[in-house]
């Protein structure tokens, strides 16, 4: 199986930053697609942000331009830059593992942090 432990979160000031990491074990870090999604009051879970096992990023229009993800494969890690944060940012923030097993995709999720964008 994979674990996936996050960061902690935390309150920011709008037009603040914020870094979240994601550290994952018992499995290969480089075999998986790692993401970022996050979950509002209410509403959906929804994708943030991706980098493939290929090096590739994709971001949801709504970050574009302001978060940026990363995976450093040597520490197991994979983390979100989180730059000019609005309040609709504020969400809880779960870090996920995309892979294959037995030829069938499976998806882990870390235990999710809460990041609350307020004044």
């Amino acid at each position: 199986q994979v674990q996936l432990v996050e960061s902690r979160g935390g309150l920011v000031q709008p037009g603040g930053s914020l870094r979240l990491s994601c550290a994952a074990s018992g499995s290969i870090f480089s075999s998986y697609d790692m993401g970022w999604y996050r979950q509002a009051p209410g509403k959906q879970r929804e994708l943030v942000a991706v980098t493939t096992r290929g090096g590739s990023t994709n971001y949801a229009d709504s970050v574009k331009g302001r978060f940026t993800i990363s995976r450093d494969n040597a520490k197991n890690t994979v983390y979100l830059q989180m730059n000019s944060l609005k309040p609709e940012d504020t969400a809880v923030y779960y870090c996920s593992a995309v892979g294959k097993m037995g030829g069938v995709t499976i998806t882990y999720w870390g235990q999710g942090t809460q990041v609350t964008v307020s004044s």
